[in-house]
C-alpha cells in the first residue's frame, strides 16, 4: 500500500464495531509510528442509526446502505462486522473486493461458508481478505498457521474454540450449579447471547472455526463435509460430578486431522484426563494445540471472545495491511489448494462414557448389558447409583474402544428398552 493517507469504512456498529471505532481513534499515533500511515475513518454504516451506542461520530459519515460504503472510491479498507453467513455480509465483502478494497472481518460463518469464493476474488483484485478475528478472538492462531508455522506439515489441530461453552462447563464444575442456571449467568455477564445462544451451545460456532482451521492447517479448500457434531445442551451436573470422580474434565473440543489421507473434522464434548493441558483451560479462555513436523506440538492460548480480544485481532489485520503485505487469504494460491475427501465418521474408534436413568427393579441391568453385548461393545467400567426414594437408579458405563457405527446401533437398541426413563447421556473420551 503506497498511499500515506488511508481511509477506512466500518460496517456494523454493535459491541465489536463500536469498540473498534474507539480503538482506531485512540491509536492513530501508534499506528503512524509503526506503519508510516495516517488513517481516517470516513464512513460508518449500521442497521439502525438511532440505536444508542457508547461512541460519538459525525452523522455526515453515516451511510444507511452499507453497499454504498463498499463502493466508495475514497475508501481503502473495509471492516465487515455484520455477522451473517450470506445476505448483506456476503454482498458487502464481495462488492468491496471487486472494487479493489482490502477487507477485514471477524465473521467466521461467512468465511466458513464463502471463504474460498471470497479469497479468489481477493487474489484476482490483488487485495487482502483478512479474518484473524474469526477464530479465537485475540489469540493469533490463524497468523501462526499462515506465517509462523507456514513450512511445517500440520497433521492435527485440537482446540477449545468457544468461550461460552468453556465458561459454562467450567462454572458448573466450580459452582456445582445446573446447566440452566449457569447459562443464565453467562448471559447476564455477556458471555452468551441473551436471546438465542443455540449456535454456541450446539457446536455450530465451533464447527465454523474448525473448517477455517482445516483449510489453513492442511492447505485445502474449505470442506463442506457432513461432520460429527454434538453440543453441550444435554450435559448435566451429574455428568460434571462423575467426571470429577473419574479424574476427568468435560470440554467441548473442535478437532480436525488427516486420517488415512482423508479429512476428519468433528466437534463434540470430550472427557479429558485432568492432568492434560487443555483440560485446565477454564472460563472464557480458548486454546489450540497444533501437531506438526518438524515443530512438534505447539500451543496457542488466549481470550476467545468479546469486544477487547476481537478488536485486538482486527487491529492486527489492519496493521498487516498498512505495512503493505498483500497475502493469500489462506496462505497459498487458490488454485493450489485442493479438495480433500472426508474420513468416514462411522469408522472413528473411541471409548464412550454413558449415563442412564432407569427404573430401579430386578433385571434392568442385565437387560442393558445384553444390548451392549449384542452390539459387540464391551464394558470397561460400570457404576450404579441407586435412588431408593424415587425408585430409580443411575447407571454409568465406560466402554472399551469401538467403532462409531456400533455406538449408533447401540443407541437405536437402547431407545427401545422399557426400563430406561430418559435419553441416555453420552460423552466421547478423548486422548489429546
Amino acid at each position: 500500500m503506497k498511499l500515506n493517507n488511508i481511509n477506512i469504512g466500518i460496517i456494523g456498529l454493535g459491541h465489536i464495531g463500536s469498540r473498534l471505532y474507539k480503538e482506531i481513534l485512540s491509536k492513530k499515533r501508534d499506528i503512524k509510528l509503526k506503519t508510516g500511515k495516517d488513517i481516517n475513518i470516513i464512513a460508518l454504516s449500521a442497521k439502525n442509526f438511532n440505536k444508542k451506542r457508547n461512541i460519538n461520530f459525525n452523522k455526515n459519515i453515516f451511510y444507511k446502505n452499507p453497499l454504498d460504503v463498499a463502493k466508495n472510491s475514497k475508501i481503502d479498507v473495509i471492516f465487515e462486522l455484520i455477522g451473517y453467513a450470506n445476505g448483506i455480509s456476503k454482498r458487502v465483502v464481495e462488492t468491496a473486493l471487486k472494487n479493489k478494497k482490502h477487507v477485514i472481518t471477524a465473521n467466521k460463518a461467512l468465511i466458513a461458508k464463502n471463504g474460498d469464493y471470497l479469497s479468489l476474488l481477493a487474489e484476482k483484485n490483488n487485495v487482502n481478505l483478512e479474518f484473524e478475528a474469526s477464530v479465537g478472538g485475540g489469540m493469533p492462531i490463524l497468523r501462526t498457521l499462515k506465517d509462523g508455522l507456514s513450512t511445517n506439515k500440520i497433521h492435527k489441530v485440537v482446540g477449545i474454540l468457544n468461550g461460552t461453552c468453556n465458561y459454562i462447563l467450567s462454572e458448573m464444575e466450580i459452582s456445582k450449579n445446573s446447566f440452566k442456571n449457569v447459562l443464565k449467568r453467562a448471559q447476564s455477564l455477556g458471555y452468551a447471547e441473551p436471546r438465542n445462544p443455540k449456535f454456541d451451545l450446539n457446536g455450530y460456532d465451533t464447527l465454523a472455526k474448525v473448517r477455517i482451521l482445516s483449510a489453513l492447517a492442511f492447505n485445502k479448500k474449505i470442506s463442506k463435509n457432513n461432520c460429527l457434531m454434538n453440543g453441550i445442551e444435554d450435559i448435566e451436573l451429574d455428568d460434571i460430578k462423575m467426571a470429577d470422580k473419574l479424574e476427568y474434565r468435560i470440554k467441548l473440543l473442535g478437532i480436525t486431522e488427516i486420517v488415512k489421507d482423508r479429512l476428519f473434522e468433528r466437534v463434540h464434548p470430550c472427557l479429558i484426563k485432568k492432568e492434560n493441558y487443555i483440560a485446565n483451560i477454564n472460563g472464557v479462555m480458548n486454546a489450540v494445540i497444533l501437531d506438526g513436523v518438524p515443530v512438534g506440538q505447539s500451543v496457542v492460548q488466549g481470550e476467545g471472545a468479546g469486544p477487547g480480544p476481537t478488536s485486538s485481532a482486527l487491529m492486527s489485520d489492519l496493521i498487516s495491511i498498512l505495512r503493505g503485505n498483500i497475502k493469500y487469504p489462506f496462505g497459498m494460491p487458490f488454485n493450489k489448494r485442493k479438495k480433500i475427501s472426508s474420513f468416514d465418521k462411522n469408522q472413528y474408534i473411541n471409548s464412550l462414557y454413558l449415563r442412564f436413568v432407569v427404573k430401579d427393579k430386578p433385571g434392568v441391568l442385565s437387560s442393558i448389558t445384553k444390548i451392549f453385548a449384542k452390539n459387540k461393545i464391551s464394558i470397561r467400567n460400570l457404576i450404579q447409583n441407586p435412588d431408593r426414594k424415587n425408585n430409580i437408579a443411575s447407571i454409568i458405563i465406560i466402554t472399551h474402544q469401538n467403532l462409531e457405527k456400533n455406538y449408533n446401533n447401540l443407541f437405536k437398541n437402547l431407545s427401545k428398552n422399557k426400563f430406561i426413563i430418559k435419553k441416555p447421556i453420552f460423552i466421547r473420551i478423548e486422548n489429546v
